[in-house]
C-alpha cells in the first residue's frame, strides 16, 4: 500500500479491527449460551482453595477467551453470598493469566485451519439440531474469524515498515512509553476486549509496524484498560462484588503501572523474551500475568481489607421510592400503555431475579436480614402485579381491537406467572430454608451441589427470560423453551439421585429428605415462570405447536 493512501489504510486496518472485535465477542457469546451453566458450576466449586480458585478462573477465561466474562460472573457470585470475596480475588487473578494463555494460542499461524473451522463451524451450526452443538458452530466459525482478521492486518500493515511518516510516529510511541501505555488501556477499554487490543498490538510489532517498547507499552496499558472495563460493568453491583473488582483492577492495572516504571528505569533485554518482536511482546504479555498472579494470591487478603477500608456502604440517601411504570394518562394510546405495562412486568421479573439470586445463600447460613427483604420484594412484587392487571383491564375496556386486547391477555399471563414465581420463592423456598435452619441439619454435600447446580440453571434461565422480555427474538425465545425440557429432565434425574441417598441410609439425605424435593420442584416452578414469557413469541412466528416447539429450528 502506498504512503500516499493514508485513508485507504486506515480503512483496511479499521476493518480488520473490527472483525476481530467482533470475531471474539462471537466465540465468547457462543460459549456464554452453550455452556454458561457448566461454567458458572465451574467457578463455584474452584473456591475451595486459593491456588484451585486460580486455576479454575484461568480455565473459564481460556474457554470464554475473556476475562471481563468470568469477573462478571464471579462478581455476581460474590453479590450473592455464594462465593467468598478472596476466592472470587483469586478467580480473577487466574483470569487475567487466562486472557494472556488465550492470546498465545491465538497468535499461532495455520493457513489449513481457517477453511477447516469455517467448513465444520458452518455445518454444525446450519445442520446440527442440538443447540450445544450449534453454539460450538459459532465458536468455531468465531476463531476462524479471529484468524482471518489478524492476516488482514498482517497484510494492510506490510508496506508500511517503508512508510517514513509511520516510522516518525511509532518511532515517538517507543521513546514515550506512558503514551503508549495510555493509548494502549484506552483502546482496550474502547474495545471492551483486551485480549482483541493485545492481538493488535503483537501483530502491528511482528510487521514491524510498532517498536518492542511501544508495544511492550501498549499491552501493559491493554491490562489495566481490560480490568476498567470489569469495574466499569459492575458499578451497580453489591459493595462485596465492587470491592472484589477493584482488588483487581487495584493489583493488575497498579501491577501493571509498576511493571511499565520498572522496565523504562532499568530497560532489560527484551532479547531474553524471544526471538521476534512479536514473540518478545506477546510473552512479556504472559510472564507478567503469571508474575502478577504468584506474587499477589498470598497477599488478596490484606489487598481486599484495604479495599474494604475504602469501598465502604453508601451512606443513607433520600428515599426514592419506586414510581411505577403504569401511566394512567396512556390508556388513551394502546400501544403506549402496552409499553408502560411491558416496563412493569419487566420490573416485576427483575425483582423476582434479585430473590432467586440472594434466596440460595439462606439455605446455608440463614440471615434475617435477608430472609425480610426477600418477604419485602414479595409484598412489593404482589401490588406490582394486581396493579397490572387493573391496568390492562381498563386498556381493554377502551379498545376493541384485537391486537391490543391480545397483547394485554399475554402481559396479563406474564405478570401471573411472576407473582407466582416470586411467592415460590418467598413462601416454599423461604420456608424451606427457615426450617432447615431451625431443624439444625444440612444437606449432604452431594445433595448441596445439586441444589446449587440447579439454582444456577434456573437463574441463567430466568435472565435469559428478562432479556426475551425486552428484546422478542424468536431465536432466544426458543432457546428459553428448549431449556424448559432440559430442566424437566434434570429437575427428575436429581430426584432419582436423591432417592438413590435415600436408599443407601445416608443420615443427611434422610434428614433434608423434604426439603430438597421441594426446593427442586420450586425451583422448576420459577423456571417455568421465565419460561412462559417466550411462548407468546413462538405462537407468532408458528415455532410452537400447542405444548411443545415445532421440530423446525432456526
Amino acid at each position: 500500500m502506498p504512503e500516499t493512501s493514508p485513508l485507504l489504510f486506515l480503512l483496511h486496518v479499521a476493518g480488520a479491527a473490527a472483525l476481530l472485535i467482533w470475531a471474539v465477542r462471537l466465540v465468547r457469546t457462543g460459549v456464554e449460551r452453550g455452556w454458561s451453566v457448566p461454567l458458572r458450576r465451574l467457578l463455584r466449586r474452584g473456591a475451595e482453595n486459593r491456588l484451585l480458585a486460580a486455576l479454575t478462573g484461568t480455565g473459564a477465561a481460556i474457554v470464554l477467551q475473556s476475562s471481563t466474562a468470568v469477573a462478571i460472573l464471579t462478581a455476581n457470585f460474590v453479590a450473592a453470598g455464594t462465593l467468598a470475596a478472596i476466592a472470587g480475588l483469586a478467580i480473577l487473578l487466574g483470569a487475567d493469566l487466562g486472557s494472556a494463555i488465550v492470546t498465545q494460542i491465538l497468535l499461532a499461524r495455520a493457513d489449513w485451519l481457517v477453511p477447516v473451522l469455517l467448513v465444520a463451524g458452518v455445518a454444525l451450526f446450519l445442520k446440527a439440531n442440538s443447540r450445544d452443538y450449534r453454539m460450538a458452530g459459532r465458536v468455531l466459525i468465531g476463531l476462524a474469524l479471529i484468524f482471518v482478521s489478524l492476516s488482514m492486518i498482517r497484510t494492510a500493515t506490510e508496506p508500511l515498515r517503508d512508510s517514513a511518516g509511520l516510522v516518525a510516529a511509532m518511532t515517538y510511541l517507543g521513546g514515550d512509553p506512558l503514551t503508549a501505555f495510555v493509548i494502549g488501556a484506552l483502546f482496550a477499554w474502547a474495545v471492551h476486549s483486551s485480549v482483541a487490543a493485545v492481538l493488535l498490538f503483537v501483530t502491528l510489532a511482528a510487521q514491524g509496524v510498532l517498536p518492542v517498547t511501544a508495544g511492550i507499552a501498549m499491552v501493559l496499558g491493554a491490562n489495566l484498560g481490560g480490568a476498567i472495563i470489569a469495574y466499569v460493568l459492575t458499578l451497580g453491583s453489591a459493595v462485596s462484588a465492587r470491592r472484589v473488582v477493584i482488588a483487581n483492577l487495584a493489583l493488575r492495572g497498579g501491577g501493571a503501572a509498576v511493571a511499565l516504571f520498572v522496565l523504562s528505569v532499568f530497560t532489560p533485554p527484551f532479547d531474553l523474551l524471544g526471538a521476534t518482536p512479536a514473540r518478545q511482546v506477546i510473552n512479556l504479555h504472559l510472564a507478567f500475568n503469571l508474575a502478577l498472579a504468584i506474587l499477589a494470591l498470598p497477599v488478596i487478603g490484606p489487598v481486599l481489607s484495604l479495599v474494604s477500608r475504602w469501598v465502604t456502604p453508601p451512606a443513607e440517601t433520600p428515599n426514592l421510592s419506586r414510581i411505577s411504570a403504569l401511566d394512567s394518562a396512556a390508556l388513551s394510546q394502546p400501544d403506549r400503555a402496552l409499553a408502560c405495562a411491558a416496563r412493569e412486568v419487566l420490573q416485576m421479573g427483575e425483582g423476582v431475579e434479585a430473590m432467586l439470586r440472594s434466596v440460595i445463600g439462606v439455605y446455608v447460613d440463614w440471615n434475617d436480614t435477608a430472609a425480610a427483604a426477600i418477604r419485602a420484594k414479595e409484598t412489593e412484587l404482589d401490588k406490582m402485579h394486581i396493579a397490572t392487571k387493573l391496568y390492562l383491564a381498563k386498556l381493554q375496556r377502551n379498545t376493541n381491537d384485537e391486537d391490543v386486547t391480545r397483547r394485554g391477555l399475554e402481559l396479563a399471563d406474564m405478570a401471573v406467572n411472576l407473582e407466582s414465581a416470586g411467592n415460590a420463592i418467598a413462601d416454599t423456598m423461604l420456608g424451606l430454608a427457615r426450617r432447615l435452619d431451625q431443624s439444625g441439619a444440612a444437606f449432604s454435600e452431594t445433595g448441596l451441589h445439586e441444589i446449587r447446580d440447579f439454582h444456577d440453571r434456573v437463574l441463567s434461565n430466568a435472565q435469559a427470560g428478562l432479556n426475551v422480555l425486552m428484546t422478542l427474538n424468536p431465536d432466544a425465545a426458543r432457546a428459553l423453551v428448549e431449556e424448559k425440557d432440559h430442566v424437566r429432565d434434570i429437575e427428575q434425574r436429581l430426584q432419582r439421585s436423591h432417592l438413590d441417598r435415600l436408599k443407601q441410609g445416608l443420615t443427611e439425605s434422610i434428614e433434608t429428605s423434604n426439603i430438597h424435593q421441594e426446593t427442586l420442584r420450586a425451583l422448576k416452578q420459577v423456571n417455568s415462570a421465565f419460561t412462559m414469557i417466550a411462548y407468546p413469541i413462538l405462537s407468532e412466528t408458528g415455532d410452537l405447536l400447542g405444548s411443545r416447539l415445532s421440530r423446525g429450528k432456526t
